[in-house]
């Protein structure tokens, strides 16, 4: 398990004062980049094998939000890697070792230069230890639309929604579809199935069902194709 200390910054929290969902986003990416990087087999390394890790899914579950100046523990570690495939977890607690935040993803190993997944090399593979997975409710990775979607208005892509590999990062997308939220909906839980990575001047067409306990985003190509599929959940009390 790879770990880190911080301490919620200003610059990281909504107008109540607590960690935004899409900082409990950032920590979780800044968390296995760091963890790729102390093993060796981070950014530099993965440009020099032409290599890329692009996230499929993912599921974030929420269990209280941290307030600005609290100080928080970040963990990760990968559980499994299968042909070009790999599976890592995430975990977010306070200072007390109570959780505060979760994840489960799923990552796919691409081949730069022909865009096609490639198999996990086994350098990569044993730079990490491996650690069981964590007990969460499991997910399927396929997302199905619900009926009942609408259009919203389209939105090009800016240079600040970019990552190092010049697609539209991550988190990102989480903050895009934040915007089709309900005022005081706090997120409980989120899921998303990324099907194609968006570039800087694409246009996305998003589609949105606002429910009173579940919203559903899709951000999608002009012919309807989701870039993503993102589920947020109401969080309970």
């Amino acid at each position: 398990m790879y770990s880190f200390d911080s301490r919620v910054r200003y610059s990281e929290v909504d107008d109540r004062g607590k960690l935004t969902f899409t900082s409990i986003i950032d920590y979780f990416q800044d968390c296995s980049s760091f963890h790729s990087e102390d093993t060796g087999v981070g950014i530099d390394y993965l440009k020099r094998e032409h290599m890329a890790w692009v996230l499929s899914s993912w599921r974030i579950e929420v269990e209280r939000y941290p307030l600005h100046g609290e100080r928080v523990t970040v963990s990760t570690w990968p559980y499994q890697f299968q042909g070009f495939y790999g599976w890592r977890n995430y975990l977010m607690n306070d200072e007390t070792g109570k959780r505060l935040a979760c994840a489960n993803t799923l990552w796919v190993l691409l081949d730069t230069d022909t865009g096609r997944p490639v198999r996990v090399p086994a350098q990569m593979g044993e730079a990490y230890q491996m650690e069981p997975p964590l007990p969460m409710e499991s997910s399927p990775r396929k997302m199905k639309l619900p009926e009942g979607m609408e259009a919203r208005e389209p939105f090009a892509v800016h240079r600040f929604h970019l990552d190092t590999n010049h697609h539209v990062n991550n988190g990102k997308y989480i903050l895009m579809a934040e915007e089709y939220l309900p005022m005081e909906f706090e997120i409980g839980c989120m899921r998303a199935e990324y099907r194609k990575s968006a570039v800087y001047g694409d246009i996305i067409y998003p589609y949105a069902r606002i429910g009173e306990k579940q919203v559903t985003v899709a951000l999608c190509q002009e012919d309807g194709n989701p870039y993503v599929i993102i589920e947020l959940e109401r969080k309970h009390d």
